[in-house]
């Protein structure tokens, strides 16, 4: 073969070369950036994992999704859902094959990586008030001093009322802080390991200084905070005992770049794909299987707990759903297929030396899918067959939507896992796909737009699937 263009045309045939579909499609921007203004504000709304079933729920009520009953014989067409001990929730829309046909799942996670705060967290030293936090998730210590921080979360007090909390997220809102020390003190410091710049007890949130106007009263400036606590809420110090309260970054989702190309914002592992996955959810009117969506909750911490995938409550529900319906669970199950929605880094120029250029999953290029996810010799993960990666990019494919497959970084350096383990032991099909994320698990993580609509578009298209 001597001719230039047979090669050329050859070469087009056989080989890849990955591209970034909104450099091609101006269009596509455009589309995109629309899509991620509502994007942004679930994530101003949703910092915490009960915000963002919170938040999910209101959505699904007023797309016309009623509250879930195991008596009743539903028809296609029909939207239900229900809200798991308000941290996770489970949506569906029943489609016109018989449920032992199988069902269609996306699952992704509504929780994040942040502080929580300990059992008894107040307390006064050198005439400040601060809270002890233990922090939730694989977050990497030293980048949460001196940034802006809220409050977030519910008290339940003695009496059996819930007291609802969120303080610095409102424009006149005082805002917290973590210190660290000053360059000029630091030379122990310095000789810390990165791990250890800052110590998991290190990680105390500054909140007062005003002490009572009692000189001999003593813990005056602890006191104190208590006293503007009780004033606004009627919280008690004991109340803390019965408390759920995160600290998370005070900060708004910004747009990042002259360009305003990507998303910058705390909380986006794993809400840029529950987001997308739930808009998918809702605007699937009439799907041939049935479509279920799961916003779950302790995936950073491992899943366990009642509202986490070790949990059966989302199984639960598929098994109420086959009774109502008469038909068999196990069947269903075992021809059920899940896209395991879960963020994945996106290729970091400024970090190249920790990923594998060939197999690295880049912001821009599209939604990611991850065969298998784990660390080291693929410990951790469920490893989805070929025929259903096949079946998942021959949709996508047919849909238009950008696509790549990597892994998360070079073999030995690490890795992490999903949920999908979790749902392939229940004999389902299981694949990961998800959004590339820079900095990930960190206060401000950053995504692309484009990969953002890609993931809904992708998630439309598994639930539109007629096969």
């Amino acid at each position: 073969m001597s001719n230039k263009k047979e090669w050329e045309a050859l070469a087009k045939t056989l080989l890849y070369e990955p591209a970034y579909p909104a450099d091609a499609k101006k269009a596509l921007t455009q589309e995109a950036n629309a899509f991620c203004e509502g994007y942004k504000q679930f994530l101003d709304r949703a910092k915490t994992e009960r915000e963002a079933a919170a938040e999910g729920e209101r959505m699904l009520r007023a797309a016309g999704y009623a509250p879930f009953a195991d008596s009743v014989r539903y028809n296609p067409g029909d939207k239900v859902y229900f809200v798991n001990r308000e941290k996770s929730l489970v949506a569906a829309t029943i489609g016109t094959a018989p449920l032992e046909a199988g069902v269609h799942l996306n699952i992704a996670h509504i929780d994040s990586p942040r502080l929580d705060l300990k059992p008894n967290p107040l307390y006064e030293k050198a005439h400040f008030s601060l809270l002890q936090t233990h922090y939730y998730g694989g977050l990497r210590k030293y980048q949460w001093p001196t940034i802006p921080l809220a409050i977030h979360g519910i008290f339940c007090k003695a009496d059996g009322e819930t007291v609802k909390v969120c303080i610095g997220e409102a424009e006149d809102d005082p805002v917290f802080c973590i210190t660290d020390l000053l360059p000029h003190l630091s030379k122990e410091q310095n000789d810390r390991k990165l791990n250890e710049g800052i110590k998991g007890e290190e990680l105390n949130v500054l909140i007062g200084s005003t002490a009572v106007d009692d000189p001999d009263i003593k813990e005056s400036v602890k006191l104190n905070t208590l006293v503007l606590l009780h004033e606004k809420y009627g919280l008690v110090e004991r109340d803390f005992a019965r408390a759920e309260i995160e600290i998370v970054p005070a900060f708004r989702a910004k747009d990042v770049g002259l360009d305003r190309s990507m998303i910058g914002a705390y909380g986006q592992d794993d809400r840029v794909d529950a987001y997308p996955a739930l808009l998918a959810e809702i605007n699937e009117k009439h799907p041939y299987f049935t479509t279920v969506c799961v916003l779950t909750d302790k995936e950073e911490t491992g899943s366990e707990g009642v509202t986490g995938m070790q949990s059966s409550y989302a199984f639960h529900f598929l098994r109420q759903l086959c009774q109502s319906q008469h038909a068999d669970v196990i069947r269903t199950l075992q021809h059920s297929k899940c896209l395991s929605a879960d963020v994945t880094a996106a290729y970091d120029p400024s970090w190249d030396s920790a990923y594998e250029p060939m197999n690295g999953t880049y912001a821009g290029r599209g939604i990611a899918i991850f065969k298998y996810t784990g660390a080291g010799g693929k410990s951790m993960t469920s490893d989805a067959n070929a025929e259903l990666v096949a079946y998942v990019t021959q949709l996508c494919d047919e849909a238009g939507v950008a696509w790549q497959i990597g892994e998360m970084g070079k073999i030995d350096l690490g890795g992490g896992g999903t949920i999908a383990k979790y749902v392939a032991r229940h004999d389902i099909d299981t694949l990961d796909v998800g959004v590339p994320v820079l900095s990930m698990h960190s206060p401000f993580e950053v995504t692309h737009k484009a990969d953002i609509l890609m993931a809904y578009k992708a998630f439309c298209a598994f639930n539109a699937a007629q096969k």
